[in-house]
């Protein structure tokens, strides 16, 4: 464990105090001043020493672990790590390092992290001690100031209590009430993108179908979970909207950002002048007013005796347990969340279906067979209309599977611990990585890799993939801690990719172009993903 700076300091002022006083012959320096410099320097370099070399190599605990070759002394695996997108080495690690449930490796200047790879494993960090394993501070903090601390940053009895107040908005049967709502948006958002085809004088049929889901997935959060339309899909240009792509959008420098909040106090971060500290403290201003207005305009409602929703915002404020700070930053997390990492799914399973055109066709069969209401504009869906149709399902849950929008998570412990009775000293930061797990070749078969939506299809395999345990997928995690959201965005879509798969036919504009994964919160196609689309009526 690191000495904190502090003490550092306070023992070098009180050294270099007595010294001078009592034994002068042995002061590095007559003065005062450099004297307690230097010996605090040489303290700082004798910890950073034993921190960074001694005790990880030669003294951890975890050293006996399994871990990955081609590490470097000082950086550990992290040139690779910082090289590759997030998720991908752990991706092969699962797969080529013989463990029983742990992987030992070391990020920069061989900060230890431990791996979580097996069922077993994954049940003890996320249901059955879960709350041993807490988010880093330096995670909440860089997170919070883009998310809010809502519930997915809570901890601990705070988390429970704030779980508690919202669960009634995602309740069952009350998402089986928002179908109308996400095929409305859904409709609504396939029209938009025939219309813009119908103006496109080149008639070359491209879009960008990510710029399409996120502003599609941001009405949806906004009418189902705020009571507001936020009309992103009818114009690009909205605040709102163009806040969350100025913060979602890829920028020159988002690594060495990111590996900044890792490293930087979010004090020192955020006074760095910066370009990205201006756009983000602009943006965080903008999307606290939004939140602020829409809590202002649905009290007063409630105090007048107005009617209220069963959304998120309505379901928090009638539970009486948030304060108007705390409500912002729910929404925060909501509207952040709840429409980023669908969008980042809708681009995915786009891609797979242009990569396997075979089960883009078989797709849109089921759906123009089984979805009357797909051609006829006054009609409306319920849960039941998608729940019969399987391979809708089963390419979802496909899609999830290999390319899950959030690729990492981390905890904590905190305190000393076991996992898959190996000893974990406190302050390790477990990982747990949905981009590794779910394409696990020892839960998955040989094909783990491959996109086969199939696995789904059949007796016992709709809700599990043929896989022997419900771990083998960590996309939404599992346990008090799994994404309370999970109903809500698996519903949304569905309902997304039927009216999408529905009415058009799509490839890849460029038929040679090479996958580059885009890293950050979430994982996404770099650069966006351009699909030549061509309208079709279903029959």
């Amino acid at each position: 464990m690191a000495i904190p700076k502090k003490f550092l300091l306070v023992s070098s002022i009180v050294i270099s105090f007595f010294t001078l006083r009592y034994a002068p012959q042995f002061t590095l320096f007559g003065g005062f001043f450099w004297n307690t410099a230097t010996l605090y320097l040489i303290q700082l370099l004798t910890q950073a020493v034993w921190s960074v070399l001694v005790y990880p190599l030669f003294l951890s605990p975890l050293r006996h672990l399994p871990t990955p070759r081609d590490s470097n002394a000082i950086l550990g695996h992290f040139p690779r790590i910082f090289k590759e997108p997030t998720g991908e080495p752990q991706r092969e690690w699962i797969d080529t390092i013989p463990n029983d449930g742990v992987i030992y490796y070391r990020w920069l200047f061989n900060d230890p992290r431990v791996l979580i790879t097996t069922p077993k494993a994954l049940a003890e960090v996320l249901v059955q001690r879960n709350y041993e394993f807490i988010k880093p501070q330096r995670v909440r903090e860089g997170l919070g100031r883009l998310l809010g601390v809502g519930i997915l940053l809570a901890e601990g009895d705070e988390h429970k209590r704030q779980r508690r107040a919202l669960m009634p908005a995602f309740s069952f049967r009350h998402i089986k009430d928002l179908y109308p709502i996400f095929w409305e948006k859904s409709k609504e958002m396939t029209d938009a993108i025939m219309a813009s085809l119908n103006q496109d004088e080149k008639t070359t049929h491209v879009v960008e179908i990510r710029d399409w889901a996120s502003r599609a997935t941001l009405d949806i959060i906004g009418v189902a979970g705020m009571g507001q339309d936020f009309n992103a899909i009818a114009n690009p240009d909205s605040e709102l909207n163009m806040t969350y792509r100025m913060i979602f959008g890829g920028f020159s420098g988002q690594k060495i950002m990111q590996l900044l909040v890792s490293l930087l106090p979010g004090w020192l971060l955020r006074s760095l002048p910066l370009k990205r500290n201006e756009e983000i403290g602009s943006a965080i201003r903008t999307i606290k007013k939004v939140a602020a207005d829409l809590i202002r305009d649905k009290r007063a409602n409630l105090e007048k005796g107005g009617r209220t929703d069963v959304d998120i915002l309505s379901v928090a404020l009638e539970s009486g347990g948030f304060t108007d700070e705390e409500l912002v930053n729910q929404l925060m997390t909501f509207l952040a969340a709840g429409h980023e990492t669908t969008a980042s799914a809708m681009s995915w399973a786009t891609y797979l279906l242009c990569k396997h055109p075979e089960a883009q066709a078989k797709l849109r069969e089921e759906i123009h067979t089984c979805l009357p209401a797909l051609n006829d504009s006054n009609a409306t869906i319920s849960s039941t209309d998608i729940d019969r149709l399987p391979y809708l399902n089963a390419v979802l849950n496909e899609t999830m599977r290999v390319f899950p929008p959030v690729p990492l998570t981390l905890r904590e412990t905190v305190a000393d611990t076991t996992i898959q009775g190996h000893f974990i000293p406190k302050n390790t930061s477990i990982i747990i990585c949905p981009w590794a797990t779910n394409t696990s070749k020892l839960l998955w078969g040989d094909d783990a890799h491959i996109f086969n939506p199939d696995r789904w299809m059949g007796a016992g395999k709709a809700n599990t993939g043929g896989a022997d345990s419900n771990y083998a997928q960590t996309t939404f995690l599992h346990g008090p801690r799994s994404c309370i959201g999970k109903d809500f965005a698996k519903a949304e879509f569905a309902c997304l990719m039927a009216s999408l798969v529905g009415k058009f036919e799509f490839e890849l504009d460029d038929p040679n172009w090479k996958l580059e994964i885009q890293g950050g919160i979430t994982a996404r196609p770099k650069g966006g993903l351009w699909v030549k689309l061509r309208p079709v009526v279903g029959p």
